[in-house]
């Protein structure tokens, strides 16, 4: 029997096949995830769901809605929270540092060559090639999950309704709230419903965020320290929801306004280098770290910023089962389902209006559309291809 379509309440023995299938795929994931959280998502969910089958789907939404409820970068957790899934702790571990590692290792690198000469090596024919494929890849997963996830017709008009808000700019943490709140309204009219969050996880953001004026005590402006550097980008890994891409006002605040430790020329090159490296956009603290403090400052502010997310999803993860089983926990999640797909509706439409920017994009997108469709290639050798075809255009002229 597929061990996917047992119980998510059910108790799976895993094994080290487990652990060595974890730490392949994610160190996979983490060198050829291009594109940002929606992104990583969309390739996790054609690795975990539709080629290993170790998630239904209706599971899967289940961890991408929990995700969205806690602090932190959403694709690690994502990565984080399938890792337990798997394989229990070892395997919460495991997902997680094999996904943040490479991008780490590339985030590092960058760091020393900009300590080095100055400047940032230029990647813009790598992104020219992968963005295309990877609006492709986003589509085929909110495909395959909105059937699930927009199930009856009143989750459908919530999801139309949270798509509308995040175009027009409204908060995304507003945005899932609110579906959750309106799900269990239309709940408790009578509306069927089935599925979990966590008000718990959202009182231990609350808590984080109680914490937060306290935590920039550890770091002095103009004295760069281990201890300080830790403390600045732990407090923003244990506050920031969402994703990655709003790291830049936390950043700004702390190591430019406040702190002085950086100029803003600096953080916009490390925030560059956090979106057109692959993996976890948070990887920015690593060029950071390493910009301000070395090598072993590229370690601390790494472990900084990350540890966070291993311990609310450790905490929220054995609480999926039993929430699953509460009515309005269910009705909650149901609502933030359809939501964080809306969100990623939204994303990838911003990211088609900045990628698909000339004839070879578009048919770049289009081929790669097809070959996901039709003939289910997996998507890690999309990206591969779409590198390439990127480079050989730039190297042609045929793109600036």
């Amino acid at each position: 029997m597929n061990e996917s379509t047992t119980s998510p309440t059910s108790v799976r023995r895993w094994t080290g096949a487990d652990l060595r299938e974890l730490a392949w795929l994610f160190l996979r994931l983490g060198v050829t995830a291009f594109g940002g959280p929606a992104a990583h998502i969309a390739m996790m969910q054609d690795e975990v769901v539709r080629r290993r089958k170790w998630l239904s789907e209706e599971r899967f939404l289940d961890l991408l809605g929990a995700t969205n409820l806690i602090p932190g970068p959403n694709s690690t957790e994502m990565a984080i929270h399938i890792g337990y899934d798997r394989a229990r702790g070892p395997g919460l571990a495991v997902a997680g540092v094999c996904f943040i590692l490479p991008a780490m290792l590339i985030t590092g690198a960058l760091g020393w060559a900009y300590v080095r000469f100055g400047t940032l090596p230029a990647a813009t024919w790598l992104l020219y090639g992968i963005k295309p494929v990877m609006i492709a890849v986003v589509v085929q997963a909110i495909g395959a999950l909105a059937p699930k996830a927009a199930r009856t017709t009143s989750l459908r008009l919530l999801g139309v309704l949270a798509a509308v808000l995040a175009w027009l700019g409204v908060n995304e943490l507003a945005v899932l709230f609110g579906a959750g709140a309106a799900s269990v309204a239309l709940a408790r009219l009578g509306k069927p419903s089935a599925r979990p969050p966590a008000p718990s996880d959202e009182d231990a953001g609350n808590r984080a965020a109680a914490l937060a004026p306290w935590l920039p005590g550890f770091a002095l402006a103009g004295s760069v320290t281990l201890p300080g550097l830790f403390w600045v980008f732990f407090k923003t890994g244990a506050v920031l929801f969402g994703s990655g891409y709003v790291l830049l006002a936390f950043l700004r605040a702390d190591l430019v306004e406040r702190l002085g430790w950086m100029t803003e020329a600096q953080l916009m090159d490390a925030i560059a280098v956090g979106q057109v490296t692959p993996g976890p956009v948070f990887t920015t603290a690593t060029f950071v770290g390493y910009v301000l403090a070395g090598p072993a400052g590229a370690l601390v502010a790494t472990i900084g910023i990350f540890l966070p997310a291993f311990f609310f999803v450790a905490v929220s993860g054995p609480l999926m089962p039993r929430l699953r089983r509460s009515p309005v926990a269910g009705a909650v999640l149901d609502g933030v389902n359809v939501a964080s797909l809306a969100l990623m509706l939204v994303v990838t439409v911003q990211l088609g209006r900045a990628s698909l920017v000339d004839l070879p994009t578009v048919l770049l997108a289009a081929a790669s559309a097809l070959l996901l469709f039709r003939f289910k290639v997996n998507s890690t050798w999309l990206v591969v291809g779409g590198g390439a075809l990127g480079w050989a255009i730039h190297s042609a002229g045929l793109a600036g």
